[in-house]
Formats: structure tokens, sequence, C-alpha cells
């Protein structure tokens, strides 16, 4: 691999965690939630997109909403 292509991929790398930590802050995740968004192949922009707005009472808390998703693929929660 040459230096260019090495050094795109480092900076790929490096948001793609920048955005996990900003996904992480702000839908109020653990580590635990992370893993399981990540096994239900969630990207961080599709947690921050579910945020539920004040004016959206019905919607559960992203962190709810993943543990839910994730039991009924899984039939368990990690963590």
């Amino acid at each position: 691999m040459n230096r260019f292509r090495k050094g795109m991929k480092e900076m790929a790398t490096k948001k793609m965690k920048s955005d996990w930590s900003e996904a992480k802050k702000r839908c109020l995740l653990n580590q635990a939630d992370i893993q399981m968004a990540k096994e239900l192949g969630m990207t961080p922009k599709s947690l921050l997109k579910n945020i539920p707005a004040p004016n959206q009472q019905w919607k559960a808390p992203v962190k709810e909403w993943i543990r839910d998703l994730y039991e009924n693929k899984f039939g368990r929660v990690l963590g």
C-alpha cells in the first residue's frame, strides 16, 4: 500500500472513531450500546438522525431503541 492510501485510510478511521464518540455522547450510550448498534449494522449518522425531538413524545430514546431491536433480533441484550 502506498503512503497516500495509508494516510487516507488512517484519516477515515479517525473520522469514524470521532463519529462514534459523538453519537455516544449525544445519544447517552455506553460501550455495550455502541457494540449492539454496530452488530445491527447501524452507523453513527443513523443513530443521530433518530434522536427524538421534543415534540416526538411517542419516540423511544436511542438507547432503548437499540436495545429493543437487538433483543428482537438476537434474543438477548449485551451488558
